[in-house]
């Protein structure tokens, strides 16, 4: 099961939000895997981030992986629009194309990559990152 909850006044693509996560899943042997994608403000992923990673700012996009301790079985992957459009204007790149990574991004974190923990693991997810996001590419064409 995929959940899409927009918390924000950003428009959002459910059904290709959900495609998307679909198919990374599908493709790492995951596809049984529960997952909720949250849209979140900036004041509220900052509140969340200085809460569970001692990071008091935005970030674009935050990943938790199901806890056996909570009643709901289900990853979360929370996105703040504003911060990844932010980012997209800094980067200079389409702020579709930089949610669409980031998505990805964070479901990657939660089926185990993590390009925090050393530089062949950022290079790993890396390379999956690049890969699912061409695979979009190409199914958009």
């Amino acid at each position: 099961m995929i959940e899409i909850n927009n918390l924000t006044s950003f428009a959002v693509d459910k059904k290709f939000f959900i495609g998307l996560a679909k198919k990374v899943l599908k493709s790492e042997n995951r596809e049984r895997e529960n997952l909720s994608i949250a849209f979140v403000s900036s004041v509220k992923i900052q509140k969340i981030n200085k809460k569970y990673r001692k990071k008091n700012k935005p970030t674009d996009v935050l990943s938790f992986e199901k806890n056996p301790d909570f009643i709901k079985d289900i990853n979360e992957v929370i996105i703040c629009p504003a911060v990844i459009r932010k980012n997209a204007l800094h980067y200079k790149t389409d702020f579709e194309k930089e949610l669409e990574k980031i998505l990805i991004h964070g479901i990657l974190h939660i089926l185990g990559y993590n390009h925090e923990k050393s530089e062949i693991e950022a290079v790993k997810m890396e390379e999956k990152e690049r890969y699912y996001f061409s695979k979009i590419k190409n199914s958009k064409s």
